[in-house]
């Protein structure tokens, strides 16, 4: 159904819609965790719980975007499920160790700024992302298939391919795999990187805003932006890194550096390009500014 509300009144449906997502999701991880599976004598293993209940989350999320006829709807989830997550492991594992706490630190910064720069440029449940709209006009008859497994699901498994690292963090806090002194200082680096990151898309956000609002129309060049065509784009990308900058002390160099990979390939590979077609198409003077600036900082 189709429906349109003022920007606050859709604010607080999508918050009521995510508390519902939240309550099912830790009922699913509880569930899970402490009953049994198939033959009644394996247990399932909370990492692989919570994994259960974020798709579950998104799941619900996913089929109010199709109730409301609105993919956006999905939009927070990406700012919203990390550090919720990390802060509710926490208090399952009992672990307040050091680097818990920074990465809670950081996951909460970075998780505010996006969420803040969501409500700044939503505009309600009426309004659908031009992202979405472009699918829904290009593949109408796949257009659902897309919609569930490519604009939900997917980035659901690669945020949370991207946060392993940090949930690593919780076990055997004092584990160090280095010397002390390079453990501490990778940790050190990786939350100052995280904290750095957020920082960047902040700026950012506030220069494009002004810009836009001051230039309508024209390619944004100053600042952070005529030293790079997507500097959100490279914070996020950095958040993500600086998170497993902070696990290597505990698990070294192993498969969960593919979480930043996977990141960072879905952002080179969809949402830049994505991002690129769209300012060629609508302005004249994209083309000349992509030759002269990078792509990222």
């Amino acid at each position: 159904m189709k429906r349109s509300y003022s920007k606050w009144k859709s604010v607080a449906l999508i918050t009521a819609i995510y508390l519902l997502a939240t309550i099912v999701a830790i009922t699913v991880f509880y569930a899970m965790k402490n009953g049994p599976i198939l033959d009644h004598s394996a247990t399932v293993k909370p990492l692989l719980s919570l994994f259960v209940a974020d798709v579950v989350a998104t799941i619900i999320v996913w089929a109010f975007g199709l109730l409301y006829e609105n993919v956006s709807v999905y939009d927070p989830y990406w700012s919203v499920f990390p550090p919720v997550a990390f802060l509710l492991w926490a208090f399952y594992t009992g672990v307040w160790s050091l680097p818990v706490i920074l990465l809670l630190i950081a996951s909460w910064y970075w998780g505010w700024r996006l969420t803040r720069n969501w409500v700044i440029t939503f505009k309600g449940i009426g309004h659908e992302d031009w992202r979405y709209t472009k699918y829904r006009s290009l593949h109408p008859v796949l257009f659902h298939l897309i919609n569930f497994f490519g604009l939900n699901m997917v980035p659901t498994l690669v945020v949370f391919a991207a946060m392993l690292p940090g949930l690593k963090l919780y076990e055997n806090p004092l584990s160090f795999k280095f010397t002390s002194a390079v453990s501490f200082g990778l940790l050190f680096w990786g939350f100052v990187i995280c904290l750095i990151a957020p920082t960047i898309q902040l700026i950012a956000d506030k220069q494009s805003h002004d810009f836009r609002a001051a230039h309508p129309g024209e390619v944004c060049n100053v600042g952070l932006w005529k030293h790079g065509r997507h500097p959100n784009y490279f914070g996020e990308i950095l958040f993500w890194w600086g998170i497993w900058i902070m696990y290597v002390p505990f698990g070294g160099i192993d498969w969960f550096i593919l979480g930043p990979i996977a990141m960072t390939a879905l952002f080179l590979g969809i949402s830049i390009p994505l991002m690129e077609q769209r300012q060629l198409a609508n302005k004249p003077g994209y083309a000349e500014y992509r030759r002269q600036t990078r792509i990222l900082i």
